[in-house]
């Protein structure tokens, strides 16, 4: 079964990156993200449907506007690919752990990362549409299937999404004040707090450490990597929204046989 439904996840997962693209683009300009329809952001010219099919127009159009002939970045293709790999991965995961609901979670999840993902990148913000509709929602599926976090009841599920959202907000907004006071300057935006409470409300709190530490890991290592190659400086501004997306994506997939590991060495 899974070879017939795995190609219409993929399909689906291009389209989906399709419209996230539309979002990263618009969403920082306060543009809806449904009208107008797409058009070239460099000629204005409406962009018809067979210029819009994901990753296949891109390539026939060898990456310009057909009418203008300005360049389009390579972030859209590279956003349709990755939804799409991304949503065959964790709809798969999520399936063989929970079923349908927690697949669909997952894939919630993973969508709305790409998208706060590709805005921290360009524009250092994370968006509040996304992040606190996205706590809520995920407090409200974890209180409808409880098992997706692995509770029992419905107060259970609620629970233990909240006390997820508790603990990365909370550890998040705690390090980012001593780092404040420390350094005298803003040193982590509330965006990363509020993007880590929507990630804890989805995956609960022992996977939420687990986020912090991978994405505290992946930083840093970009950004020593960054200042070796004369990138970025010690007080260059690195977006730390996209290495806290990974850390949650990374903490879903192994997270748990990681902890099941260490507490085995522990006891």
């Amino acid at each position: 079964m899974d070879f017939i439904v795995i190609p219409f996840v993929f399909l689906f997962g291009l389209a989906v990156g399709s419209f996230l693209n539309v979002c990263i683009y618009r969403m920082p300009i306060d543009k809806s993200v449904v009208n107008p329809p797409s058009a070239c952001p460099q000629c204005g010219t409406p962009i018809k449907w067979y210029d819009n099919i994901p990753v296949l127009s891109y390539i026939l159009l060898r990456g310009r506007c057909r009418s203008c002939k300005a360049g389009i970045s390579v972030r859209y293709l590279i956003v349709e690919l990755a939804t799409a790999l991304l949503f065959v991965l964790f709809y798969t995961a999520g399936v063989s752990r929970g079923g349908i609901p927690l697949a669909a979670l997952y894939l919630a999840l993973t969508g709305a990362l790409i998208v706060c993902t590709g805005i921290d990148f360009e524009h250092y913000i994370i968006p509040d549409a996304i992040t606190l509709p996205g706590t809520a929602i995920a407090v409200a599926a974890c209180a409808i299937f409880p098992g997706m976090i692995g509770a029992q009841t419905h107060w259970g599920g609620a629970l233990l999404s909240v006390a997820g959202a508790a603990a990365g907000s909370g550890i998040l907004f705690a390090v980012a004040k001593t780092a404040e006071f420390i350094l005298k300057k803003e040193a982590m935006g509330m965006g990363d707090v509020k993007l880590l409470a929507m990630i804890g409300a989805c995956i609960g709190w022992k996977l939420t450490l687990m986020t912090i530490f991978f994405s505290s890991m992946i930083g840093s290592s970009v950004g020593i990597a960054l200042m070796l190659t004369g990138r970025a400086k010690m007080q260059s501004a690195i977006p730390f929204g996209p290495y806290i997306s990974a850390g949650a994506l990374l903490s879903v997939l192994i997270g748990d046989p990681l902890i099941r590991w260490y507490f085995s060495l522990m006891f």
